[in-house]
């Protein structure tokens, strides 16, 4: 070889290595300059669908009314289950609560009726021993690995023993209780020290009003934060739920300061004697009547929506309002002194009611587009594949979710990438299918119901549409015995 060629294959060998490593170096520098958005996830405990102050019903939500002018408003947005657990499980997971396992609550029932547990017994209750599968990976763990600071402050409601609480799922950071519900000054619920700190329980706080708690450790956690990563706040309040005291005249209704019931009209009489048919009924129980349990839960969902606001406020200081994601929505529907309007059913029901949410999203730096109002078909197993998307995080190839990207959606760019969703609680059954839906609420009833025309469930289309209902049927058969031949997880299955 002479020595030109051989400089000639010098030189391309040379330019070659100087490209690739220029590739490699914009790479590199690709990676680098991803900007990841914050993400801010408040979950309320059973408020209704008409519950916002910007819907017109007299509730004072001032910060949820705003975030609706500056974001988007579902109207057709679902969760995975009518009550707590198993809603919070697929939240997390973006799975069917009947593929993650938590597919019925982890609670007592005994104190329902005024049962007090002994310590020792209450240890080896299945409210104490149960949570979800250790196996399953929820949405804090994914981003955790791709750099996120994780935290949550509220309500967990997926196990109370070490290896389910929220630091041994993914969180960073946790402050709250680990239950369905507790008295919002004492933190027990029905007599039993229910809130945590870390995997610890703390009584350090007793006596202080819970949504201030909340409010109090979102912000700790907001300034405390390392600025030059981005965070996963998730801020699930237990507002409006009941109370969960041994007292029936607080757990008839929802605890809130009294500077929060001042803004609303007087109620004339506070308690009533409980009929025989109550379920906390005794020969001295006393009960809150309708209106000042209306009133409480008013309160109450006013004085998260302030907790929300202060938050929101921190965020603005800190120049990163824009670019982070805040996503609020209830967990179930309605109940108490709920307003479900127009729907029919509540909480732990199969109609709208139980299952289709208030649902509220802003983040202009990702296009969703302020004071819109979306009426697509979605639901809660859909947060988990966006938050993946929005975040440029992987989906592990052995993780199976049941949701869809949003993004295009909301951002009025394509249609709504679901066109069904099933649900089941014990042997209340329900499917919707595009605009059609089909319930089975047992001795309760049921029916067929097309929900372009008829939103409050009020006139049953079996009779003239009998091969539609069929079809609905039949594709619920489809989806439970999917649900049947999937890995089966605890800690309900038999396996």
């Amino acid at each position: 070889m002479s020595s030109r060629t051989l400089f000639k294959c010098r030189l391309c060998c040379l330019t070659f290595l100087c490209f690739g490593l220029l590739a490699g170096q914009s790479n590199l520098i690709d990676a680098a300059d991803i900007v990841r958005p914050n993400i801010l996830l408040i979950v309320s405990d059973d408020q209704g669908y008409n519950d916002v102050g910007i819907l017109g019903n007299g509730i004072i939500t001032p910060t949820l009314d705003q975030l609706a002018h500056e974001g988007t408003r579902l109207t057709d947005f679902y969760v995975a289950w009518p009550a707590c657990t198993p809603s919070r499980g697929s939240i997390l997971t973006g799975r069917y609560p009947q593929r993650n396992g938590i597919y019925d609550m982890i609670r007592n029932e005994a104190p329902d009726y005024g049962h007090k547990y002994p310590s020792a017994e209450y240890e080896v209750t299945f409210e104490r021993i149960g949570g979800m599968d250790v196996r399953e990976r929820i949405v804090a763990e994914l981003l955790q690995h791709v750099g996120y600071q994780t935290a949550i402050y509220g309500k967990w409601d997926l196990g109370s023993l070490k290896r389910f609480l929220p630091t041994s799922r993914g969180f960073d950071d946790f402050y709250g209780f680990v239950n369905t519900g507790i008295d919002y000054y004492t933190h027990e619920r029905y007599g039993v020290p229910s809130m945590y700190r870390g995997d610890q329980r703390t009584e350090q706080d007793r006596g202080t009003y819970c949504t201030k708690l909340f409010e109090r450790e979102a912000i700790r956690f907001l300034q405390n934060r390392d600025r030059d990563r981005p965070f996963f706040l998730y801020v699930p309040f237990n507002a409006p739920h009941n109370s969960s005291s041994l007292d029936p005249a607080k757990r008839s209704t929802v605890q809130a300061p009294d500077s929060y019931k001042a803004m609303y009209p007087s109620v004339e009489n506070e308690d009533r004697e409980a009929s025989a048919s109550h379920k906390y009924a005794k020969a001295t129980a006393r009960v809150a009547t309708p209106e000042a349990r209306q009133r409480d839960y008013r309160a109450s969902v006013t004085c998260m929506d302030e907790a929300i606001g202060e938050i929101i406020r921190v965020l603005q200081q800190q120049s990163c309002y824009d670019n982070t994601i805040v996503i609020f929505f209830s967990d179930n529907g309605g109940s108490g002194g709920s307003d479900n309007t127009p729907l029919r059913g509540k909480k732990g029901q199969m109609w709208e009611g139980g299952i289709r949410v208030p649902m509220i999203i802003r983040w202009p730096s990702g296009g969703i587009p302020p004071g819109r109002v979306n009426d697509s078909f979605l639901t809660s197993l859909e947060l988990v594949p966006s938050l993946l998307a929005a975040t440029k995080t992987s989906t592990p190839d052995d993780l199976i979710l049941d949701g869809f990207d949003w993004w295009d959606c909301l951002r009025g760019a394509g249609e709504s990438p679901r066109d069904q969703m099933f649900w089941q609680r014990r042997d209340h059954k329900a499917a919707r299918v595009g605009d059609w839906k089909w319930v089975d609420m047992g001795t309760a009833g049921g029916g067929l119901f097309d929900l372009s025309i008829d939103i409050g469930e009020t006139n049953d289309l079996s009779q003239q549409h009998p091969d539609k209902r069929q079809e609905l049927e039949a594709s619920f058969e489809t989806w439970r015995q999917s649900m049947q031949a999937v890995e089966p997880r605890g800690p309900f299955r038999d396996f």
